[in-house]
């Protein structure tokens, strides 16, 4: 069926903050097509406020408008397109922002957070099945963030785009697994491999580095070093199982980080997409270590390092995308973590907004006074 709702349109990149006064988010009324054979339509029931979203907003990941915002969040499936066999109206999902083909080389070799076909579509802002299912007033075509599109009250969306969650999950709280929770868990325990005992230093302390805090204690080790500009950020650290805070303000950082882990860390996470940050990362490695990042810099930022330093102290430097995570195995793991108290993400959520306090959501995560702020497009209780 066609449906008419109210969603996120971001038309202009770049707006001058405070974006409560210049408003790049405009809520309007938006037309979803009905779902193709492969879509599935999806009542958004949360929505996560994430810097993937503020870096297409503020241009430093540039994307087409306009689009639709949003890429991380959790809801009820409504409706099937006439292919969807394993899924029922009625189940509770979570947004995965990276969908797959399943054919692909890297999907093939069990790295569907890698397919080789989804970048094209995330780029036209399409879906994998191809074109966009979005419409303004006007007739228009809006495009799809990354396949998403859920700061809206209605999704459509490719089947492989959701994963079906434990029913007894708070939708609101299942919003963040899709992005936060699995690239910051799943950069920990998959990327890094992260083994008990080892020493980690995780940089940059967003709903995603949090998460990273949380899954290095998952994974048992022995020391967790946790670096922001923000003090509230390091306070929430401590809380959440970090062993050292630094403020990465500090011109004797590395020294310090060093000092407090008997000559530096097996592994070092990058989640502030901040060259200074990943340069520090590499410093404060140990020889034989490994450095991970997951956080994007603004595009064209560049990282140097001595390429003999690398050599003669077999460093590891990798990447990291979505947690390196398959969806369907790691995202029910992770929420199973949680229910049994091991990953207390809802930790994580700051508070419920509408769409009335959106734009003005996105000044309190530029500015850090954020974690997770989480859009209810229908309502909903909002903690004090």
């Amino acid at each position: 069926m066609t449906i008419t709702c109210k969603g996120a349109v971001l038309r202009r990149i770049g707006c001058p903050q405070p974006y409560a006064e210049s408003r790049p988010l405009s809520i309007e009324t938006i037309t979803l097509a009905p779902p193709t054979a492969s879509d599935v339509v999806v009542k958004v029931a949360g929505a996560g406020l994430c810097h993937s979203d503020l870096s297409v907003i503020n241009g430093d990941r540039g994307r087409d408008v306009p689009m639709v915002m949003g890429h991380e969040g959790a809801g009820e499936i409504v409706e099937l397109g006439s292919a969807v066999t394993d899924l029922r109206v009625g189940d509770h999902v979570a947004f995965q922002f990276s969908v797959s083909c399943g054919r692909c080389r890297a999907c093939r070799g069990g790295r569907p957070n890698i397919c080789e076909a989804a970048p094209a579509a995330r780029s036209r802002g399409e879906l994998l099945s191809g074109g966009s299912r979005i419409t303004d007033a006007g007739g228009a075509t809006l495009r799809h963030q990354a396949g998403v599109s859920c700061f809206a009250e209605y999704a459509v969306v490719h089947r492989g785009s959701v994963v079906v969650i434990d029913p007894e999950l708070p939708l609101t709280e299942a919003a963040v697994f899709g992005c936060a929770v699995m690239t910051g868990v799943g950069a920990v325990v998959n990327t890094a491999n992260l083994r008990a005992g080892e020493s980690v230093a995780v940089y940059g302390l967003g709903g995603v580095g949090l998460s990273g805090i949380m899954g290095a204690r998952v994974a048992g080790a022995g020391t967790i070093v946790a670096v922001d500009i923000e003090e509230a950020k390091l306070d929430k650290a401590r809380t959440l199982g970090a062993t050292h805070c630094f403020n990465a303000r500090d011109p004797d950082l590395d020294a310090k980080v060093r000092e407090a882990t008997a000559g530096g860390v097996d592994c070092a996470l990058d989640f502030a997409g901040a060259i200074p940050a990943l340069q520090s990362a590499y410093a404060v490695t140990v020889r034989g270590g490994r450095v991970v990042t997951a956080g994007l810099a603004p595009f064209g930022a560049q990282f140097a390092f001595e390429q003999g330093d690398l050599v003669s102290n077999e460093k590891q430097i990798c990447g990291c995308y979505m947690g390196s995570c398959v969806p369907v195995r790691d995202l029910p793991r992770f929420v199973k973590l949680y229910r049994s108290g091991a990953l207390p993400v809802d930790a994580l959520i700051d508070s419920i907004i509408g769409f009335d306090e959106l734009n003005a959501g996105f000044d309190r995560l530029a500015q850090g006074s954020a974690l997770r702020q989480i859009l209810a497009p229908h309502g909903g209780p909002r903690p004090t």
